[in-house]
Formats: C-alpha cells, sequence, structure tokens
C-alpha cells in the first residue's frame, strides 16, 4: 500500500521541523513547503536551487530568484531541515495572495479596529493555498506546527475536534478556530500533543540545529516595534488627533490611531499622574480616549462573520469559555448564536481589552467551538 501523502509548512522554527520528524516516523509521504509573501520589510533571501517545482509548476515562482520573504534565515533553516530529514522541498511564492493579508491589515487600522493578521493567514493561506496545493499534489493531508490538536470524537457526522495543545503556554488552537469545518478531517497538528521542552529535546536528539532557535514572536511582514509607521507608509493617510480622557477633556495630540490598541497603557504620550488606558479609538474623529483601569471593564461583545466548527444551537443560550485575544485565557460567559453570523457573548464577570477587530474563539474546556470577529463592545 502507498504511503498517505502530508504538505507540511515549514518554517524554519523548531515546532514546524519537529513536526516533520514526528510525521515521517508514522509513516507518511512528506512534502516540506515555505510560503513565501515577498513583503520587503524582511531581507530579501536565495534558497539556493535553480531546480524547477516537479509538483506544482503553477505555484512554484523561480526558486532563483531573490525576493523578499518571511526571512532569509528562516529560508535557508527550512531547507537544512529537509535536507537533514531526506524529504523534498519547495518555496511557493504566495506574494499576490499575501497582499490580502496587508491591505486587511492597514484597513483594520484605519477603522480603529485591532487587527490579527496572523489568524487571517490561516483562514486565507495556511489552510486556503496550501489545501490547494495539496490538491494539486494528489496529498490528502496539510500538516502545521501549531500547538493544538486534533482528536477524533465517534461522531460519524463530525469525526474530528480541533481541541487546546496540552501545553498551556503554548496553546495555539485559538488562531485555528476560523478553519472551514471542511478541513478538519485533513488536517494533521502533530505537535500538539507534547510541551514546548519535550519538542525541543526531540529536535536535539535528532541534530536539528533550530533545537535552541527562539520562538517567533512578531508579525512575519512588519519590523518589530514599527506597525503604526509600517500602516502610515502603506497607507499616506493621516489619522493624528486628539487624545481625550473618558470624559472629553482634551489632554494631548497623537499621530495617528493606528498606533493604538485597546487596553494600551505604554507609549500613549501623555502623564496623567495616574496609570491610564485606551479605553476606545474613534476612528471617524481620530480620537484615541483614554482611562483609569476601571474604565477598561467590558460587559458584553458582538461578533460577526462567525465561524462554527460544531453544530452550534441558534438563539439559544449556551455556557462556554470565551477568549478574546491571542495571550488571554478563555474566560467564562453566555454564548448566544444568531442566525444572521452573529453571536453574543455575555462575560461572566466584565473583561479588560476587549477590542474591536480582534477574533473572540468559543470554547467548551479544550474543544474548539467556533468563533467570530469582535464588532461591538460595551
Amino acid at each position: 500500500m502507498s504511503k498517505q501523502r502530508v504538505v507540511l509548512a515549514m518554517s524554519g522554527g523548531v515546532d514546524s521541523s519537529v513536526a516533520a520528524h514526528l510525521l515521517l516516523q508514522q509513516g507518511f509521504d512528506l512534502v516540506g513547503v515555505f510560503m513565501r509573501h515577498g513583503e520587503q520589510s524582511s531581507q530579501a533571501c536565495d534558497l539556493g536551487s535553480e531546480r524547477p517545482n516537479p509538483l506544482l509548476p503553477i505555484l512554484e515562482g523561480r526558486l532563483d530568484h531573490k525576493q523578499g520573504c518571511c526571512s532569509a534565515s528562516d529560508a535557508a533553516d527550512a531547507r537544512r531541515v529537509a535536507d537533514n530529514l531526506g524529504i523534498p522541498f519547495y518555496a511557493l511564492d504566495l506574494e499576490s495572495d499575501f497582499r490580502r493579508i496587508v491591505d486587511y491589515f492597514v484597513d483594520e487600522y484605519h477603522h480603529g479596529r485591532t487587527p490579527n493578521p496572523c489568524v487571517q493567514c490561516n483562514n486565507w493561506i495556511k489552510f486556503g493555498k496550501l489545501f490547494d496545493y495539496a490538491d494539486a499534489v494528489g496529498a490528502h493531508y496539510v500538516a502545521t506546527g501549531h500547538y493544538a490538536r486534533m482528536l477524533e470524537t465517534g461522531d460519524p457526522d463530525n469525526p474530528f475536534a480541533l481541541h487546546r495543545g496540552l501545553d498551556d503556554d503554548k496553546d495555539q488552537a485559538y488562531v485555528l478556530t476560523g478553519i472551514s469545518r471542511t478541513l478538519l478531517p485533513r488536517m494533521l497538528l502533530p505537535v500538539g500533543g507534547y510541551h514546548k521542552s519535550e519538542i525541543r529535546r526531540i529536535a536535539g536528539e535528532i541534530g536539528l540545529r533550530v533545537a535552541d532557535k527562539k520562538d517567533s514572536q512578531e508579525i512575519c511582514f512588519v519590523t518589530s516595534g514599527l506597525h503604526a509607521q509600517f500602516v502610515r507608509d502603506r497607507s499616506g493617510v493621516d489619522t493624528s488627533g486628539e487624545i481625550v480622557t473618558t470624559d472629553g477633556k482634551v489632554v494631548g495630540h497623537h499621530p495617528g490611531i493606528e498606533g493604538f490598541t485597546i487596553g494600551q497603557r505604554k507609549g500613549i504620550g501623555v502623564a496623567m499622574g495616574t496609570p491610564y488606558f485606551v479605553t476606545a479609538i474613534e476612528p471617524e474623529s481620530h480620537r484615541v480616549v483614554i482611562g483609569p483601569p476601571e474604565a477598561l471593564g467590558r460587559s458584553w461583545l458582538e461578533a460577526d462573520s462567525s465561524n462554527w466548527l460544531v453544530d452550534f444551537p441558534i438563539d439559544t443560550p449556551q455556557e462556554c469559555e470565551v477568549q478574546i485575544r491571542y495571550n488571554s485565557a478563555p474566560e467564562r460567559a453566555t454564548v448566544v448564536r444568531h442566525a444572521d453570523g452573529r453571536f453574543h457573548v455575555d462575560f461572566a464577570v466584565p473583561m479588560n481589552g476587549v477590542s474591536p477587530g480582534q477574533l473572540a474563539a468559543v470554547f467548551d474546556g479544550t474543544r474548539a467551538l467556533g468563533c467570530g470577529w469582535i464588532a461591538r463592545t460595551k
């Protein structure tokens, strides 16, 4: 019997590298891919090969052509790992597709929302274009190095469920909740059943140079700490305006609303004597509203453009947990799904840092139920 083919997204980091090793151990026919986005804020890279891509010429791009990518060193690391493990490795030129992510990133800031490009990259590219690639090369599965788990349910109508990874500190199920439910049976998440320390140990044991490589914490197409300037350079739009307190008092001016997010304390640009936080961003007036900590609490939110991974009942309150940011813990809440794609969340206790534009992910214990984009909150 022939082996089942898997396309693995390889970033050059330790997680996807060990994912490759684990998949090989499980007997899969593995193809590694590196996704180039072409943004010039990153270094130009050259993967050092003039070989054409025999698997999918329409996506190949020229592998000998220097262009921007996630990182020159990341591309080189990914290729070295593939060579070390003896698997084919190809670079996908997704620059034109990635422009959609960048446009979304800029547009959200201009509308006073805080974007989440990593979630949209998963939805549109990693589990969008990557599945197109998998179909073209006869691969049944797509795999990544995310810390989440795909578990069997025993339900023939919904055979697989997305769950949190075992490592609470590294769990990434939140950023995967926007994936289409129809793709769950074809997703493989090899590292989700391990703790990060175990993954690094495995990498060291099999001689991978990336065993001690630091985790990436930044948006891949923006230089660290310069996202506001990136937005200004891309758009050319002036969103400067007033900084006001929650009672309407003008206390300063700012260079652009793209430099702020709900819940922000540092870098506001005014000294109030006591800690003040960004409580609201008004895109029409370009005003940034600040207030004391007690002004941050929100009792409810409404999300739109929802995606459900289960048969979540409509117009029937359900007790769940809701996560409002990647680095926050899920909190108890009552969720009501509406037929028009919205859902309403009432928190058990007021939540700080609820920001329009961010993802609200709904969980039942470790199982991901669905998600939506925060549109309104109070």
